[in-house]
C-alpha cells in the first residue's frame, strides 16, 4: 500500500551531545523532542549507544513522558539493548551496527549475515509489541534477509546517495527506489535515512513507497542558524512538496 503521507522522523541524539561536551544538562535532548512535537513532527528516534556518547539511559523514560509522539529506539543487537528495550518498550526498535570507533552509523546492518544472532533479538522485541526496523543498505540479499527474520521495518542506509554527485546518486537514488518497492512488495515498510538534507531529501522523499524518513544531524546542526522549529518545518515543507 502507497503511503498517503511520508512521515518525519527527528533523531535529536546529537542535542544530547552538545549537552556531554560539557557536562550538566544543556541543551537538554527532552527540550528539543517537545519543539519536533509542537511543529508537526511524526516521531523522535535516539540511539542509546553502548558509549553513551549522546542520548543517556536516563533520557528515554524523559522523553517518552515529555511527548506523545511515538519513540523510535536506535540499538545495537546486544543483550543489554534488548533489556533496556524491553524495560521502556518504544514504539519502535531500530537494529543498527555499531562499532566504538565510529563518528557516526557509517553503514548498513548486514542483516543477512548475522541472521542467527539477530533471529532472537527481533523476536523478543515482535513478541513484546515492539516493532522491529533493521537499517540496512539498499540490496535485496538484505531484503530478504529481513523477510526471513520477520522484520516489520527496514530503513534503508541513504549515505551512499548523499555523498554521490552525478550519475552516481542517480544510480543510488534508483537502487533506493528498487528497494522500497521491493521492500513494500514483500509486506515490509520501507522508511529512509542518513545523511539528508535540504539540497538533497526531495528526490528521495518522491519515492512513493517510503512511509517514513528519519533525519537527525543535519536539522540539529541547521538548528543552530535558524532554530529548531524552522528547521523541522522546512524539512516538513520539502518533503510535502516532493509527493
Amino acid at each position: 500500500m502507497i503511503p498517503s503521507r511520508l512521515r518525519l522522523g527527528v533523531n535529536i541524539d546529537h542535542v544530547a551531545t552538545i549537552r556531554n561536551a560539557r557536562g550538566g544538562d544543556h541543551p537538554d535532548p527532552v527540550r528539543a523532542a517537545e519543539i519536533v512535537a509542537a511543529v508537526g513532527g511524526d516521531g523522535i528516534t535516539a540511539h542509546l549507544r553502548e558509549d553513551r556518547r549522546h542520548i543517556r539511559d536516563e533520557d528515554l523514560a524523559r522523553i517518552q513522558a515529555a511527548t506523545n509522539l511515538p519513540l523510535n529506539l536506535e540499538m545495537a543487537a546486544t543483550d543489554e539493548m534488548v533489556e533496556i528495550a524491553l524495560r521502556h518498550m518504544p514504539h519502535a526498535a531500530c537494529i543498527v551496527p555499531e562499532r566504538r570507533e565510529e563518528r557516526t552509523t557509517e553503514g548498513g546492518l548486514d542483516a543477512a549475515g548475522q541472521h542467527n544472532r539477530l533471529a532472537p533479538i527481533v523476536a523478543r522485541l515482535t513478541d513484546a509489541g515492539i516493532r522491529v526496523s533493521l537499517f540496512i543498505a539498499p540490496e535485496p540479499r538484505q531484503i530478504e534477509a529481513a523477510m526471513r527474520l520477520g522484520a516489520q521495518v527496514v530503513e534503508l542506509h541513504t549515505g551512499e546517495y548523499a555523498h554521490a554527485e552525478g550519475e552516481a546518486q542517480a544510480a543510488e537514488l534508483r537502487r533506493l527506489a528498487d528497494m522500497a518497492a521491493l521492500a513494500a512488495k514483500n509486506g515490509i515498510e520501507p522508511h529512509a535515512g542518513h545523511g539528508l538534507t535540504f539540497d538533497n531529501v526531495q528526490p528521495i522523499a518522491a519515492i512513493p513507497q517510503l512511509a517514513e524518513l528519519n533525519i537527525g544531524h543535519y536539522l540539529i546542526g541547521e538548528a543552530i542558524f535558524t532554530g529548531l522549529d524552522h528547521a523541522v518545518r522546512r524539512m516538513r515543507e520539502l518533503m510535502d512538496a516532493a509527493r
